[in-house]
């Protein structure tokens, strides 16, 4: 009998996982992941400190609980984990919110999956089951949503406790209210639009965090140019990416054979004229205000100031962008022809100071829905964190405008959705009933960490919410504040129907991309040649 050895049909250096390695490689690394952030969760999670080393020896320190921001940070190697990891930043970038749930719910389901495939139950048949189970709850939400965007002032309750569970979890918690309403007062001023880039975010060490406040209009973190006026009335804006030494010798830095210092000044007096030809063009565009994402320098500097018009150079590109936005001009970078631009307009550019900084306002800009948050805090990570808190609260309040829908949080959902899947799993025969129950533990694992988080008794807590949701009490959901039950409606707990179904939907899928994996091949690297080194 001839005995066969198995045949290698990779490269040197290719790596090979199979079946059940591979499978269990992936349940392993997903699941690392979501017992990384799953202290995070919740009203009473945990924040995490990521130290960046860095070449210069400047580390940074970032303090945050903020599930996307600490998975962006961290470096994985394991494929799954980084699938986990992209769902992540999806979901921050689709709905500013739910960035730890979405990561923990699909992390469960693997960890279910895992106990399902050891009992020998086959990838698809969980994945069919899962299927239904998301169709079932998905349902289920939908019908205990609650729209009142017909009725202004239970919309802004509705907007307002929304803010208020979302920052509930955040570093803003003690300062909650004061937030609460910066951030719906800035939301409903953009209007159906949701046009977030018309609201900007300035931080400014010093102060205390409730020293923060909402400043209609525009801020830019800029100075006027010596001798220019400070306050302009009916501003006409340039905004420009130019440079403006692109004709410069810089004679300084040059070697140039010269037979006497006039050629010298012959060069020089010539580069000040290519200079001046390039304000003339800028100042023939009939403006009293010039912004450049670039440097200006001293001599145009100072023909801007003879000709009473302010400059103000290196302003950020972001500034730039969001100033062209709200002020209704667009960014130039050539000037030939004056009647093609459009430029900016705005009532009034002044000066004000904030801690010991001086930046620029500009009033009555053409955007009325435009405003400007000033953060305060005594140190640059708490500015750092607040800054992301409110970024997540403006996100997920900006897509309530957009389709305003609520449900109940504090566990409620979760509940809610799994006793509709465990209902459909009672009633459906075969095996896939096992994945849809699952699917359901998957859910109610949620709740179950936020009281773990807390340091409450979680499985008297949750054994009390599934009796009350079964007996009909379908708004009940956990009260951290006195670690029991109580009704989500009379506490005002309320999250975004767009964020839970972004969570259910998202989770569930990664979890069952991961699940259908059985090979996990990695390509040998590219052998380095002489070529790639060039000298």
């Amino acid at each position: 009998m001839v005995s066969m050895n198995p045949v290698n049909i990779f490269k040197p250096g290719a790596d090979e996982e199979k079946a059940e390695t591979a499978r269990l490689s992936s349940f392993v690394g997903a699941i690392a992941v979501g017992d990384l952030v799953k202290s995070t969760l919740g009203p009473k999670g945990m924040d995490k400190i990521l130290l960046t080393h860095s070449s210069s020896g400047d580390d940074s320190v970032t303090v945050t609980n903020d599930g996307a921001t600490i998975l962006k940070a961290i470096g994985v190697e394991n494929p799954a984990a980084k699938v986990l990891v992209d769902i992540s930043r999806v979901q921050d970038d689709e709905v500013g919110d739910g960035t730890t749930s979405v990561t923990v719910f699909a992390a469960e389901l693997l960890r279910e999956a895992e106990l399902l495939i050891a009992r020998k139950l086959h990838p698809q048949t969980i994945i069919s089951g899962w299927r239904k189970a998301t169709t079932a709850a998905r349902e289920a939400l939908a019908s205990a949503a609650v729209d009142h965007g017909s009725d202004p002032e239970l919309f802004r309750v509705d907007l307002m406790n929304i803010a208020r569970t979302t920052l509930s979890s955040k570093l803003l918690h003690q300062q909650r209210e004061h937030f609460v309403k910066l951030s719906v007062t800035a939301v409903q001023r953009l209007g159906p639009s949701g046009q977030l880039d018309a609201i900007h975010v300035i931080k400014k060490l010093g102060g205390g965090l409730q020293d923060s406040f909402l400043d209609e209009g525009f801020l830019l973190d800029k100075k006027v140019g010596v001798h220019q006026p400070k306050r302009i009335e009916n501003a006409k804006i340039l905004i420009a990416n130019t440079s403006m030494d692109a004709d410069k010798v810089k004679i300084f830095g040059s070697r140039v054979r010269v037979d006497s210092m006039a050629k010298v000044a012959e060069i020089e007096l010539a580069e000040k004229e290519k200079m001046k030809e390039k304000v003339d063009k800028i100042l023939k565009h009939g403006i009293n205000c010039f912004i450049n994402r670039q440097l200006i320098y001293n001599y145009p500097e100072q023909l801007f100031a003879d000709a009473g018009v302010t400059a103000i150079e290196h302003a950020d590109f972001e500034g730039v962008e969001r100033l062209a936005l709200v002020t209704g001009g667009e960014i130039a970078s050539t000037f030939d022809h004056p009647e093609l631009v459009r430029l900016g307009r705005c009532d009034l550019i002044e000066e004000i100071i904030i801690g010991e900084d001086t930046l620029l306002r500009f009033s009555g800009v053409p955007l009325g829905e435009a405003c400007t948050i000033v953060l305060r805090g005594a140190t640059q990570q708490i500015v750092d964190e607040a800054a992301r808190s409110l970024h997540d609260a403006l996100c997920v309040l900006s897509q309530t405008v957009r389709e305003p829908r609520t449900v109940y949080g504090g566990g409620c959902s979760e509940m809610l959705m799994a006793e509709a899947v465990s209902t459909m799993a009672a009633k459906t025969p075969g095996k896939e009933a096992i994945a849809m129950e699952s699917f359901a533990i998957a859910l109610r694992m949620l709740p179950i960490i936020i009281a773990d988080n807390a340091g409450f008794d979680s499985a008297e807590l949750i054994a009390q919410l599934r009796a009350a949701h079964s007996q009909g009490r379908k708004t009940y959901g956990l009260n951290m504040s006195e670690g029991s039950i109580a009704d989500m409606a009379s506490l005002g707990v309320t999250e975004s129907f767009q964020v839970k179904r972004q969570v259910l939907l998202s989770a569930s899928e990664a979890a069952e991309m991961i699940l259908r994996v059985d090979d996990i091949i990695k390509a040998a690297p590219r052998k380095r040649t002489k070529d790639d080194y060039p000298c």
